[in-house]
């Protein structure tokens, strides 16, 4: 048996000790090993093991049974010898071998002429139908591309949506006739297969298989108009084209040309495709809109800051493909919506398999960028597509950005999700358990599960043929490394409606995501005899906001009620005590204790970043006698995630309540008190615990608020024209007394600005700094330019403005480039002003 090799022309970090999830795929780094010396022929028996003994028409048209030869499927293989994979790099063909040799380990016949015969030798016989080129009407302000919602793609080949006509032209050398015979052929992965979708044959004016048929439509002399039908489930990805001709005077194959390669995408557009969305305004804004907003912050301090998806830059849709192949996904798998949004969710982080991005929570990103900084998700992929290495550093919203690019660009619709009090459950009970000592001290040894003020992940929409009716719809994707599902970090999709109603067992990660937005938040307390009692469950503590992007609109929209019952009603109820009783800890609801008569709230005033504020504890008596309550207010700093840093100012009050009174405890807090213990996001947790003297309840809080940062304010100098250089200036005011040192300016926006990288040098305390940028707009329409600054003082600081790109004077909608892009300029600022 011969062997195939394979081996990877680009960039790696070097051999993957994790083979991926397909740990079989064909697809591996190798070394290329020297070039074996070609085969013998193999006899026919073999070649009738692989083809049934019958021809390549034979098998795609039953009427050409009596071709000149039984042989082989190909035969002699066309000039521009076929590349395996989907060359979604640029750079060579992956996974193949460009020195020609087939499947069978022996070397490929080089083709001559512009195209091959039967008999292989290259002549062209009077009376053979002769392709002489082919017209896929590809460029952007084509047929094909408008109708397939395309156009926008920054790319010159043709791009479809599976399951849905287009139109191609062939020019032959004569008249097309009605004796001739002509197929289409598409070809993907390493070994196409016509049994596995990879090599696929369509036969002209013949009914396919699967959806796939082509028929002629006009006939003008020598050239032949061809309109194609795509099948609905076709593999997505990158297929190199031919076309075949048989007639009396023998068979031809029009030689396979990179300029006639064909993407293909899953089709939100077509009803045949599970990924089918029934709603127009839905496909404009969760497949075509370049530019979102994403939510962070607290549920009471909102910010929001925009992000550039840029799913049609040049260059990300071979990054997205390139993630496909990087995990070793098998071609055949690459047309099923959940296995492609799966492996997704595994590749945009790095753990396991070298994916797109590193993820650091640390706060030390001196050996890569701020995840703060970043703006887009163009940068990124080109950087993980350009290198092979995976891109420091990600976290939860940046994992989020770059994922929603991904799966709109691979034709997926998907929003960017935030919820707010996002619970971490590490010991699958389904619920947020702390632990406390006697005397209401954390038990930090004992609390492993965490509470992150804001998570941000993934929706996209795709009907589950795998699963039960009724979990069709928006699935959640999430691909922030926080635990591993079968031994890999991905999570999802995962049907929301399972989640609502506390379905944890339907598959991916339900039990995972169900106790983020829907478990309770457990205090024990541990009892002299050394075990531990509830003494409060906090209901309304975890999944108390969940937002994303309205449509149509930059205002935010609540999308909590798809998620969860109303809380506190009996379904939400049911749908948590359903879930815990699949969890860890299934009886935790048995031995509650509720006895409250005191209620308790804390307010924090909205501060700004270097500003002196006030936290306070309100206490209400709603009882029908006195209570007295001993509080405990502890104040630290703490990351987004719940990882929280040493308490670095408390205070401890005795306040008696007559009944029905309410009390303020307040907590003043100077910039010079919390200035040194700022990290990421600038916020503070404010831990509350209190004891009711007369009933012995107990008063128990966690309250994160954050300090907010200013934003980068932008203007447009001048008219913005397709293909004319256009002006934007920034200013930025430093609200810290000091100075601001390496500040790191970012720029980029589709269709506007490739992402640049601009190194400003130091900005002094309470100063005011103006710098001046241009650009060149590629596309015409809406855009949005985003900017962000940050430096290790400072960070979280974005701006962004419309600019409504006119076409150019010339009438062309679209400029041949594709944007300037430079990392590390080193800028002048144009004006420097105090405070």
């Amino acid at each position: 048996m011969s062997t195939l090799c394979l081996f990877y022309t680009g960039t790696m970090e070097g051999p993957r000790s994790d083979v991926g999830r397909w740990g079989r795929s064909p697809w591996q780094p190798t070394t290329p090993s020297p070039e074996p010396e070609p085969e013998p022929e193999p006899d026919r028996s073999s070649r009738s093991r692989r083809g049934g003994g019958r021809s390549f028409w034979a098998r795609c048209c039953g009427c050409c049974s009596c071709g000149n030869r039984a042989d082989d499927d190909w035969g002699p293989e066309p000039s521009g010898s076929r590349s395996r994979g989907t060359s979604s790099r640029g750079g060579g063909s992956r996974g193949g071998d460009s020195r020609g040799r087939d499947s069978r380990g022996g070397r490929r016949p080089e083709s001559r002429g512009s195209g091959v015969n039967a008999a292989g030798d290259g002549t062209i016989r009077e009376g053979m139908l002769v392709v002489n080129g082919v017209d896929l009407l590809c460029s952007r302000s084509d047929q094909n591309r408008r109708e397939h919602h395309t156009d926008e793609f920054e790319y010159d080949e043709l791009i479809l949506r599976r399951g849905q006509p287009f139109h191609i032209i062939l020019f032959l050398n004569r008249e097309y006739e009605s004796s001739d015979r002509i197929a289409l052929e598409l070809l993907i992965g390493n070994n196409p297969e016509v049994g596995k979708g990879t090599h696929v044959i369509i036969p002209v004016g013949k009914g396919g298989s699967g959806g796939w048929k082509a028929q002629v439509t006009k006939t003008n002399g020598h050239n032949l108009t061809l309109r194609v039908h795509t099948s609905p489930n076709a593999i997505i990805g990158k297929f190199q084209f031919t076309v075949r001709t048989r007639s009396e005077a023998g068979e031809f194959q029009l030689p396979f040309d990179p300029r006639n390669e064909i993407y293909i995408l899953f089709n939100p557009w077509c009803p045949e495709d599970i990924v089918y969305v029934d709603h127009e305004d839905w496909r404009q804004e969760y497949v075509l809109n370049e530019s979102g907003r994403i939510y962070y912050g607290t549920e009471a301090q909102i910010g929001e800051r925009t992000w550039n998806y840029g799913q049609f830059d040049h260059g990300v849709l071979d990054a997205c493909l390139y993630i496909l192949d990087r995990r070793g996904m098998p071609y055949g798998g690459r047309g099923d919506p959940v296995s492609v949004s799966r492996v997704v969710s595994a590749m945009v982080n790095s753990l396991d398999d070298n994916g797109v991005l590193i993820g650091n929570w640390t706060g030390d990103y001196s050996r890569g960028t701020n995840p703060s900084a970043w703006v887009g998700s163009v940068e990124i992929l080109l950087s993980y597509l350009r290198t092979g290495y995976s891109v420091p550093y990600g976290q939860c919203w940046v994992f989020a950005g770059v994922t929603t690019t991904v799966l709109r660009c691979l034709g997926l619709a998907t929003r960017t999700v935030t919820n707010f009090n996002s619970a971490h459950d590490t010991d699958t009970s389904l619920t947020m358990d702390i632990y406390f000592d006697e005397n209401m001290k954390p038990l930090e040894h004992l609390n492993h599960d965490s509470v992150w003020n804001f998570h941000v992940w993934n929706d996209c929409w795709m009907k589950r043929p795998d699963l039960p009716s009724g979990f069709d719809g928006w699935q959640v994707v999430d691909a922030t490394p926080q635990e591993t599902s079968s031994g890999i970090f991905c999570c999802g999709p995962c049907s929301v409606e399972s989640i609502k109603n506390g379905l944890v067992y339907m598959k991916y990660d339900t039990p995972f995501i169900f106790a983020e937005v829907n478990s309770d938040k457990v205090y024990w307390q541990r009892q002299d005899d050394g075990s531990f009692k509830i003494v409060y469950v906090e209901e309304k503590a975890i999944g108390t906001l969940i937002v994303t992007k309205a449509i149509n609109s930059n205002m935010r929209e609540d999308i909590t009620h798809i998620y969860k019952h109303p809380e506190g009603s009996e379904a939400e109820r049911k749908a948590v005590e359903k879930a815990a009783a699949h969890g860890s800890k299934p009886n935790v609801y048995a031995t509650r204790d509720s006895a409250e008569d005191v209620a308790m709230q804390v307010e924090a005033q909205d501060a700004v970043m270097g500003q002196d504020l006030t936290v306070s504890v309100v206490l209400t008596n709603r009882g029908s006698s006195r209570r007295t309550v001993k509080l405990h207010l502890y104040l630290c700093v703490t990351y987004y995630t719940g990882v929280s840093g040493p308490t670095f100012k408390e205070t401890k009050k005795e306040v008696v309540l007559a009944p029905g009174a309410s009390d303020t405890v307040a907590m003043p807090v100077a910039y010079k008190e919390y200035k040194p213990h700022l990290v990421d996001q600038g916020a503070m947790l404010l831990n509350v615990s209190g004891h009711v003297k007369e009933s012995g309840q107990v008063l128990a809080k966690q309250h994160t608020f954050r300090l907010r940062t200013p934003d980068l304010s932008l203007t447009l100098l001048g008219a913005a024209v397709v293909g004319q250089e256009c002006e934007v200036q920034i200013v930025f005011k430093n609200p810290l007394p000091i100075t601001l040192t390496n500040v790191v300016f970012r720029l980029e926006g589709s269709g506007l600005q490739r992402p640049k990288v601009l190194n400003v040098g130091d900005i002094g305390g309470n100063e005011t700094v103006t710098l001046r940028q241009t650009f060149v707009p590629v596309r015409p329409g809406p855009r949005q330019l985003i900017a962000s600054l940050d430096s290790p003082q400072l960070s979280q600081v974005h701006g962004v403005i419309q600019v409504d790109v006119a076409p150019s004077s010339g009438g062309r909608g679209f400029s041949e480039a594709v944007g300037d892009s430079r990392s590390g300029e080193n800028i002048p600022m144009a004006f420097r002003g105090g405070a």
